[in-house]
C-alpha cells in the first residue's frame, strides 16, 4: 500500500508542476511546445529523437510566422527570440535589462568557474569585460598569431612525415588536439604536442572536461537543472575538482615563474598580467579578422574604466573558460567545414587556388596580414559558422522589468520579470530561407562584397549579438583559417568509405557530433611546396 501512495503523491505533485509551471506562456498568449512533464522540450534529446542542435531548429520552425514563441527547458520557461528587430532591441538598444546569461554553476561549490567572463554577472561583468576587451583586439591577436601559425604549420607536417598518399582520419580527435596545443600555448603559455604525445596529461584533462556524454555528465547536468538546491547541499558541482585544482595550479606556476623571471611571452596570460597591472599600450590599425568578427560595444562598458585589480584566480578563470571553449567548439566548427569542403570540392579547389596564390605572393610565409586579406577565404570561413555555427544559440536572463511591447496583429504585451529566460535561436535564424535561400546549400558567396551587404543584422550572430557576445571571436576565426591554409596547401580533402553524405547527427552526444564520426581523407598534394 505504501508504494501505491507514494505513487499517487508523486503524480500528483508532478501533474500539479506541470499544470503551474508548463503553460505560462499559453496564459500570457504566447504559442508554446507542448513540453513532457520535468522534462520540457529536452525530452527530445533526453531520450534521443534529436540532437541539440536539432531541437533548436525544431523549436524556431513550429511557429514560422511569429516573433518569438516558448519552449521549456526542463521545468524552466523560455522565451525564444526570431524576429531580428526584436533580438536588436533586447541585446542592444535595451541591454541594460538583459546582462546576464543563466549560469548552472555555483560559486560556493566552483569559484574558479563562476569568475570567469561568460558567467559572471552585473557589475562584475561589466568590470571584467571592461579589464578584458583590450587584451582581444586585432592588434592583440597579430602579436599571438605566431604561436597559432606554428601549432598549424606543425599540424600539417605531422601529416606530411608519415609519408603516404591518403591518410584517413577521424577529424574530431584529431582537430582536438590541435586546438588543444593552441589553447595550450597561448592561454596557458605551455607547449604540448597531442599528436605525438597522445595521452599528454593537458589533452587528457581537456578531454574530460568538455565530455557531458558520461553517465556521470549526464547525471551532473540533470541534477543540477532539476535539483540545483539538492546538488548544492550534496555539493556536487557541474566539473569535478580535479580540473580546477589542475588548471589553477598551472596558471599560478607559470605567473610565478614569469614574474620572478622577467619572461615575456606573447600569448594570453602575458596580456592579463598587463591588464591587471594597468598598463595600456596604442591599439595600432591592423586589419580585423573578418566578416564573423564581432565589433565591440563600448555604451555600456565606458562607465567601468577603473576595475578591481586582477587576482591569480581570476586570470586562471578566463584562461579556463577559453580552454573550454577552444578546445571543443572551434573544433567543432573544423570538423564542419571539412565536411563541406569534403563535398563541395568546386568550393576546396577555389579556396586552394587562392592559398596558393597567397602563399607564392608571399615567398611561403604566412603572416597575418596576408591570411586576412584573402577574401575567399573568408567567405568559405563565414559560410561554415553560418550553416553550423559553435552552438545552436544563447540565453539571456531579464534583469530589470520589461515589457514586449505588441507589433503584430493579435500579439499581446508580454511582461517579464527578473530571472526570466530568453533564448537567441542562432542555429534558426542561420538556417531560415527567409533569410537565406535554400539555406542547407553550402554557398561561400553569400558573404562575397557584392552579397553580403544584403544580410540582414542580426540574422547572422555566430559569436552572439550585443555587449555580450563572445570575447574570442577574433583568436577562434585566426585560428580555423590558419588551420585550414596549411591543411589545403598540402593536402586535399575527400571523404572515405566511413563518411556519411549527407552528414547525420549524433543524437546521443551532448555537443555536435557526426553519426559515426568525422571521416575523412588527406590526399597529399604534390606541389612541391611544404607548409610553412
Amino acid at each position: 500500500m505504501l508504494w501505491l501512495l507514494f505513487i499517487s503523491v508523486a503524480v500528483l505533485l508532478i501533474s500539479y508542476h506541470y499544470v503551474k509551471y508548463m503553460h505560462i506562456f499559453n496564459r500570457k498568449g504566447v504559442k508554446q511546445t507542448i513540453p513532457w512533464p520535468l522534462f520540457g522540450d529536452q525530452w527530445r534529446t533526453f531520450f534521443r529523437q534529436l540532437s541539440r542542435l536539432e531541437l533548436i531548429e525544431y523549436i524556431y520552425n513550429m511557429y514560422p510566422n511569429e516573433r518569438y514563441s516558448g519552449f521549456y527547458q526542463f521545468s524552466v520557461p523560455t522565451l525564444m527570440l526570431k524576429d531580428p528587430e526584436l533580438i536588436k532591441q533586447i541585446t542592444v538598444k535595451d541591454f541594460d535589462h538583459f546582462t546576464d546569461h543563466r549560469a548552472a554553476i555555483d560559486p560556493e561549490l566552483e569559484p574558479l568557474f563562476a569568475r570567469n567572463l561568460f558567467t559572471l554577472k552585473g557589475p562584475k561583468w561589466r568590470q571584467m569585460r571592461s579589464t578584458l576587451s583590450g587584451s582581444f583586439t586585432s592588434s592583440k591577436m597579430k602579436n599571438m598569431f605566431s604561436l597559432m601559425n606554428e601549432a598549424a604549420e606543425h599540424f600539417t607536417k605531422f601529416f606530411l612525415n608519415q609519408n603516404k598518399e591518403t591518410i584517413e582520419i577521424e577529424m574530431k580527435d584529431t582537430y582536438s588536439r590541435f586546438t588543444n596545443d593552441v589553447i595550450a600555448t597561448t592561454a596557458f603559455g605551455i607547449k604540448v604536442d597531442s599528436l605525438e604525445d597522445t595521452d599528454n596529461l593537458f589533452y587528457s584533462m581537456g578531454k574530460d572536461l568538455t565530455n557531458f556524454n558520461s553517465f556521470t555528465g549526464k547525471l551532473r547536468i540533470l541534477g543540477i537543472m532539476l535539483a540545483p538546491k539538492l546538488f548544492k547541499a550534496l555539493k556536487i558541482g557541474l566539473f569535478p575538482t580535479k580540473f580546477k585544482d589542475f588548471f589553477t595550479n598551472v596558471i599560478y606556476e607559470t605567473i610565478e615563474t614569469r614574474e620572478k623571471q622577467g619572461i615575456v611571452r606573447q600569448d594570453m596570460i602575458n596580456l592579463l598580467m598587463e591588464a591587471r597591472k594597468g598598463i595600456e599600450e596604442k591599439e595600432l590599425e591592423v586589419l580585423d579578422t573578418g566578416f564573423a568578427t564581432v565589433k565591440e560595444t563600448p555604451v555600456e562598458l565606458a562607465k567601468n574604466k577603473q576595475i578591481q585589480e586582477l587576482t591569480n584566480l581570476d586570470i586562471a578563470a578566463q584562461a579556463m573558460i577559453f580552454f573550454f571553449a577552444g578546445f571543443d567548439a572551434i573544433s567543432t566548427v573544423m570538423c564542419f567545414g571539412t565536411y563541406e569542403l569534403a563535398v563541395n570540392q568546386d568550393v576546396q579547389d577555389k579556396l586552394r587556388k587562392e592559398i596558393l596564390a597567397t602563399h607564392k605572393a608571399n615567398n611561403g610565409k604566412l603572416t597575418y596580414e596576408s591570411l586576412l586579406k584573402m577574401k575567399y577565404m573568408d567567405m568559405v570561413v563565414s559560410e561554415m559558422l553560418r550553416k553550423w555555427p559553435a552552438g545552436p544559440g544563447i540565453d539571456r536572463v531579464t534583469t530589470k522589468p520589461y515589457t514586449i511591447e505588441p507589433v503584430r496583429p493579435g500579439e499581446e504585451p508580454v511582461h517579464l520579470t527578473p530571472g526570466d529566460v530568453l533564448f537567441l535561436p542562432t542555429i534558426g535564424l542561420h538556417r531560415d530561407p527567409a533569410f537565406y535561400p535554400n539555406p542547407m546549400k553550402f554557398d561561400p558567396e553569400r558573404f562575397s562584397d557584392e552579397n553580403k551587404g544584403n544580410i540582414i543584422p542580426y540574422t547572422y550572430t555566430p559569436f552572439g549579438a550585443g555587449p555580450r557576445n563572445c570575447i574570442g571571436s577574433r583568436f577562434a576565426l585566426l585560428e580555423i583559417k590558419a588551420l585550414f591554409y596549411h591543411v589545403l596547401l598540402n593536402f586535399k580533402i575527400e571523404p572515405t568509405e566511413k563518411t556519411l553524405i549527407s552528414l547525420v547527427l549524433c543524437t546521443k552526444s551532448f555537443n555536435s557530433r557526426a553519426k559515426g564520426g568525422f571521416w575523412y581523407a588527406f590526399k597529399r598534394i604534390n606541389n612541391g611546396l611544404v607548409s610553412g
